[in-house]
């Protein structure tokens, strides 16, 4: 099989799976997601061309959607691959606590949820 053809069964396969589920992130959402994390949500690279990267991969059950769609760079994209976010991250080192709590914080503040304090933090006594 050559290259060109596994590329156009690639092809295939993708379209197949984009259009079995439903993909509710608008633009305007894409663009919101672009500047509140103000460059790639894995490496903090500011590169001009971020693409649309879903933490859980379509061909794993994933969607576009504001919860699942971060922006990345080529570079961090290409690595992830198919792979779902928390695996990718701890085979590359990378800090998943402090993304994962700022893709919450993100995203709540794009659906205008009120930010929330975390749940360990407690109240002093009255």
């Amino acid at each position: 099989m050559t290259s060109r053809t596994k590329s156009a069964t690639y092809a295939r396969r993708r379209k197949r799976r984009m259009s079995l589920v439903d993909h509710d992130l608008t633009d305007d959402q894409w663009h919101d997601l672009m500047d509140a994390w103000s460059g790639c949500a894995y490496c903090g690279g500011d590169g001009a061309a971020l693409q649309k990267d879903c933490m859980l991969p379509i061909s794993r059950g994933g969607r576009y959607t504001l919860a699942n769609v971060v922006p990345a760079c080529a570079s961090c994209n290409a690595s992830k691959c198919n792979l779902e976010v928390t695996t990718w991250m701890r085979r590359k080192k990378l800090d998943e606590r402090t993304f994962l709590v700022r893709q919450v914080e993100v995203v709540r503040l794009l659906a205008g949820e009120p930010a929330r304090r975390p749940a360990d933090t407690v109240d002093p006594a009255p």
